[in-house]
């Protein structure tokens, strides 16, 4: 029987959420923060050890200027104003991605953040900030070799990526009908069950969340094998 205990989410579609609609992509991007603690407290209830959630690329930042901060103003008014839930729910939070890149404002509330949350157990609740798998894979080479001058093994290369502390997803999910990983857990997606969503962002729900547990239940895993 399968296992479940990691679940990578690419949230997208927030700005073609709002464009049909007729609004500008700020409210998207809010609409779609609204989304994430529903999907953290549905993981508890089910279980899941660790959730991370794709905020935002380091390919994004050709993106407007004004849609990057408001993202980043976003990401500051959830983790202040959910300090409460995240005690309250024993939820640990972690930070993946170059974070030494970010503002000074930033990157202290990212610390702030995960020292407060350091002991909670229910879940591990990761978000992926300026994030790029190609980097974390190229940093987990440079840092193995700091340690080993020869051969590099899967292993050495495992310890040194941004997920090393938890286990590889089994289930990775992208909304907004796009079919790719833009640069997502690269390494860590090599057998994951993938599931692209039609649904935008801001309209997925723990309904939908569920629909795709139970597929993936009912999927005969075989890593190879037979």
């Amino acid at each position: 029987m399968n296992t479940l205990s990691h679940v990578a989410i690419i949230m997208d579609g927030n700005g073609r959420w709002a464009k049909k609609k007729n609004k500008p992509r700020k409210l998207g991007h809010l609409e779609g923060s609204k989304i994430i603690k529903p999907i953290v407290k549905y993981c508890i209830k089910k279980k899941i050890l660790n959730l991370t959630l794709y905020a935002l690329g380091l390919d994004n930042w050709n993106r407007p200027k004004n849609e990057i901060n408001y993202i980043f103003y976003l990401l500051k008014k959830f983790l202040v104003s959910h300090k409460d839930f995240l005690i309250k729910n024993d939820i640990k939070v972690k930070f993946i991605g170059e974070i030494n890149f970010l503002t000074k404002d930033i990157k202290e509330l990212l610390t702030r953040t995960e020292i407060l949350t350091k002991k909670n157990k229910k879940i591990v609740l990761t978000i992926a900030l300026n994030y790029s798998s190609k980097h974390e894979i190229l940093n987990s080479i440079n840092n193995s070799l700091l340690i080993k001058k020869k051969k590099i093994t899967i292993n050495d290369l495992e310890k040194n990526l941004y997920t090393s502390y938890m286990k590889d997803p089994e289930i990775l999910i992208r909304t907004g009908g796009y079919k790719r990983l833009s640069n997502f857990l690269l390494w860590q997606n090599s057998y994951s069950e993938f599931f692209f969503i039609k649904k935008l962002w801001p309209d997925f729900t723990t309904s939908d969340l569920n629909k795709i547990i139970k597929k993936y239940f009912l999927i005969k895993r075989n890593f190879g094998a037979l």
